[in-house]
């Protein structure tokens, strides 16, 4: 049974890990040099980075898995710690390791700078939320579900419309209530302490799943072709054409942009958010002690301290720091962190980072006019907005459908 997989992204890996296991003999196209995507280790400069930055919680349950069914240890390969959600302005709300929902009910009442009535009211409001099962009566945005629940205080600024923006890559003023509800009830809402902890990689993207799952696919005897590039699809009586190469059955694994060129049905018409992880040097005595931090009223939403004397500054949706060149935003970025000038420095831009999590987004399904044909990738899973754990479970769910459709 041979089966191929198009787009050698997380997605596009769980599905090869997946059918590869079930005994398919699997070919895994991707584009690019090297597997991960939008997710993957790049060098610069010799020096071992990201294409950009991907927040990892323990809610993460079949990314964890997968790392570990390819020989990735997670427990090793990151650094877990209890969520804390600290800000430039002196704002930290920190969970305990307390069993769920006490270690939020405790962060939430022992925050800075909120007031009790805000803290209280805002309590009630998530067990409320709870109650309900994270279902929202209709359609609206973080910003009317916010104002219509009172929660306008100072948690909205320095809790709910963050976590928002780091969540969905799209700000509360336009970005999905219910998928924001659906974050939290797999996180903060869950019934697990573990879900909420943040998972710090030690190491750059490549080497959490995309090398250790190549390694592990190509040990299983899957094919991996790099550097190659799909041109057509094609359904057979029998089949899956891939470039004129039959195929019992395929997944295309690609970013939705991409996934409508091999298969017009497969088009969408989603708006897209941007982006851009700077990198820049700093010296370690400005060592933080949580290494994640929200910057309010500046260019940058979060920064990260990575290993190696490095700050990540993460800049996600659209804003004015797309009409900045490289040198302008590294230079408006020192003055809004005091770092001195003229240290390295390196600008990562994706214009097409995420898709825009928008209310009433159409999301497609997984299943095409094809029953040998399926679709995988974090705009499929419509449980979620655009992240990784979207994209695994994609993969996966795409995969059980090629070997069901087979059987």
């Amino acid at each position: 049974m041979k089966v191929a997989v198009i787009g050698g992204g997380w997605a596009g890996i769980a599905a090869a890990v997946e059918l590869t296991s079930a005994g398919a003999k699997t070919m895994l196209f991707e584009a690019g040099r090297a597997l991960g995507g939008r997710a993957r280790g790049v060098e610069i400069d010799g020096r071992q980075l990201d294409n950009g930055q991907h927040i990892v919680l323990g809610a993460y349950r079949e990314t964890l898995a997968l790392m570990r069914r390819v020989g990735a240890d997670p427990d090793q390969l990151f650094d877990r710690r209890p969520l804390q959600v600290i800000d430039n302005t002196g704002f930290r709300l920190a969970l305990p390791r307390l069993p769920a929902p006490l270690n939020v009910a405790w962060g939430l009442l022992t925050a800075s700078a909120v007031d009790w009535k805000e803290k209280l009211k805002t309590a009630w409001w998530m067990d409320g939320i709870k109650r309900q099962g994270f279902r929202l009566p209709r359609e609206m945005t973080v910003a009317v579900w916010l104002d219509d629940a009172g929660q306008t205080g100072t948690l909205r600024r320095h809790l709910w419309e963050p976590l928002c923006l780091a969540a969905l890559n799209t700000p509360a003023e336009r970005a999905s209530a219910q998928l924001f509800a659906n974050v939290l009830r797999d996180s903060l809402g869950s019934s697990c302490r573990e879900d909420t902890d943040l998972l710090l990689p030690r190491t750059d993207l490549g080497q959490l799943l995309p090398e250790p799952a190549g390694q592990w696919l190509r040990a299983k005897g899957a094919e991996i072709r790099l550097g190659t590039r799909v041109g057509k699809v094609t359904a057979t009586e029998n089949g899956i054409e891939i470039d004129g190469e039959p195929f019992a059955a395929a997944i295309i694994a690609t970013a939705p942009q991409h996934a409508g060129a091999l298969w017009p049905a497969a088009a969408t018409n989603y708006a897209y958010e941007p982006i851009a992880t700077v990198y820049r040097e700093f010296e370690p005595r400005m060592k933080s002690v949580f290494p994640l931090s929200n910057m309010l009223g500046g260019h940058s939403q979060w920064v990260v301290e990575r290993s190696g004397g490095l700050l990540a500054f993460v800049l996600s949706g659209h804003g004015a720091w797309e009409n900045l060149d490289d040198t302008a935003l590294v230079a408006a970025l020192d003055a809004e962190y005091t770092i001195p000038a003229g240290g390295w420095h390196r600008v990562i831009r994706e214009k097409r980072a995420t898709f825009s999590a928008v209310p009433g987004l159409s999301r497609g399904d997984f299943a095409t006019s094809s029953p040998r044909l399926f679709l995988a990738g974090d705009y499929t899973w419509s449980d979620y907005p655009a992240t990784l754990e979207g994209a695994i479970r994609s993969g996966l769910r795409a995969a059980q459908g090629v070997s069901a459709t087979l059987a």
